[in-house]
């Protein structure tokens, strides 16, 4: 479920009171772990895996009546927008804006703030985005050479910027503060939180801006080469993602700081962390630049061992999940297994009419993920014949409650999984209109969906709670 899809009164879901609501009737439900989408800020299409920063966290989930509980605003913000079925995300950010500038003028810095503010990515990223809105929301390659070199050259007296620059870091402190406090209460609930960590960063990021010496890129600071998969299941021409390409040789030389500090931090902020497109740790799909498509390009073996024997070394106790999806060569499932990630498997890719593949216990399994339709919607998109024939299949299976989305989740919980992850959308049997993204396409209606109100979830609570003592999957504690 991810946090802009929770209800809220201001348009997209917050670290607010209805995401506490929610954790309350995860609790209730039974259901102990709650994956979330990457919480980086949204940059091109909104998308949370073309982010503008590997650390940040986007505003648009600061909520207002916390803001106003903590004293920083005189007045509770009117609702806007709280019935909404889609994120309107320029209107929510515009309207938005003058409640985060007056809780900014009312705050009074301490030491944790000052803390919090000394850490490399605050300051690159509240330089970077103060000049980004300067120019009108450009990418950074289209700024002026001063700005767009200031990590490398520093040719430029921020103090002209200095009260915009800190507006910036005192919104990651307030993000900061409020989901650790949301984070807690979720773990005190016996809940722990799964993030997620795209494998590239965006071209245009503070990232990039601020560590060019990490990617491929020309003089002049564009890409030379260029992230993306061939055509498969989900594009006829591939994905074209248009990320930099790490210089691996170079992260490789300096001990891979990059990935190590940008995976610890993951750390702090989550109990458990996904990697999104593990594969790229094995192999990865390098496009060039020039190319119009994915069609065109090379799988390049990336140095991956040596990452994670690195990663290791330092830190040995963290949890990682592996989104290895696809189709992918040997040698990935045997990185995965080299370092006991857990895999993933998704029932709608492995679900024919002949059935199931054999279940492994150290695996997470998922009706489907942010870039699948729901469970309703791809059964009814079938031909009647092939419906009929998956009905057949979790008949023989013992699985015949009349809904096949219903049986399709029992189907999952009741796997040797040791993780399974059902999305709101399917223990909701929502519709098409709940798909939070299609794969190839950018812009609406991707990542828009969200949830007027708890109600349907609460409604079946009690639903969800059967199924998991069903599938012995209640906790300990229950």
């Amino acid at each position: 479920m991810p946090v802009a899809s929770l209800p809220d009164r201001h348009g997209c879901g917050s670290f607010g009171t209805q995401a506490y609501r929610f954790i309350d009737l995860m609790k209730q439900a039974g259901l102990s772990i709650w994956q979330i989408l990457p919480l980086n800020p949204l940059g091109y299409g909104n998308s949370p895996y073309q982010p503008y920063s590997s650390y940040a966290m986007d505003d648009i989930y600061l909520s207002l009546d916390r803001l106003y509980d903590m004293g920083l605003l005189k007045k509770k913000a009117p609702s806007y927008r709280r019935r909404a079925e889609r994120i309107d995300y320029d209107a929510v950010r515009r309207f938005r804006a003058p409640y985060l500038k007056e809780a900014y003028r009312n705050f009074k810095p301490d030491m944790n703030y000052a803390a919090f503010s000394y850490q490399p990515w605050v300051r690159n990223y509240a330089i970077f985005m103060t000049f980004k809105k300067k120019n009108g929301m450009q990418c950074w390659l289209d700024w002026p050479d001063a700005e767009k070199n200031q990590p490398q050259d520093s040719g430029i007296d921020l103090k002209e910027y200095e009260d915009d620059i800190l507006y910036e870091v005192f919104l990651q402190y307030m993000l900061y503060l409020q989901w650790k406090d949301l984070k807690q209460y979720a773990n005190d609930a016996g809940i722990i939180v799964m993030g997620d960590i795209p494998f590239y960063v965006g071209i245009d990021s503070a990232d990039v801006w601020a560590d060019r010496s990490s990617f491929l890129l020309d003089s002049d600071g564009r890409p030379t080469f260029i992230a993306g998969v061939p055509p498969d299941y989900f594009a006829k021409y591939g994905q074209r993602w248009g990320n930099p390409i790490y210089d691996w040789e170079y992260l490789q030389k300096n001990d891979f700081r990059f990935w190590l500090e940008r995976i610890a931090y993951m750390d702090r902020l989550f109990d458990v962390t996904r990697v999104d497109h593990f594969r790229a740790f094995d192999t990865y799909w390098k496009i060039p630049a020039s190319c119009p498509t994915a069609v065109e390009g090379e799988w390049i073996e990336a140095p991956g061992y040596a990452l994670f024997d690195t990663l290791f070394e330092k830190m040995p106790d963290i949890e990682i999940v592996a989104e290895d999806l696809g189709d992918l060569r040997y040698e990935v499932g045997v990185l995965r297994d080299h370092y006991n990630f857990r895999g993933m498997r998704v029932i709608q890719f492995s679900f024919d009419a002949n059935g199931m593949p054999a279940d492994k216990e150290h695996l997470l399994v998922y009706t489907g993920t942010h870039d699948n339709d729901s469970i309703f919607s791809w059964y009814h998109s079938m031909k009647p014949a092939q419906q009929k024939k998956m009905r057949r299949c979790m008949h023989r299976m013992g699985y015949r409650s009349g809904s096949f989305v219903n049986d399709v989740i029992r189907y999952s919980l009741d796997s040797n999984a040791d993780m399974v992850i059902i999305p709101m959308m399917d223990w909701l049997h929502k519709g098409h209109d709940a798909r939070l993204n299609t794969p190839g396409t950018v812009g609406a209606p991707n990542w828009m969906w969200r949830m007027c109100g708890l109600g349907e979830f609460a409604a079946v609570c009690g639903k969800i709670r059967t199924d998991l003592e069903a599938s012995d999957r209640l906790s300990s504690e229950e």
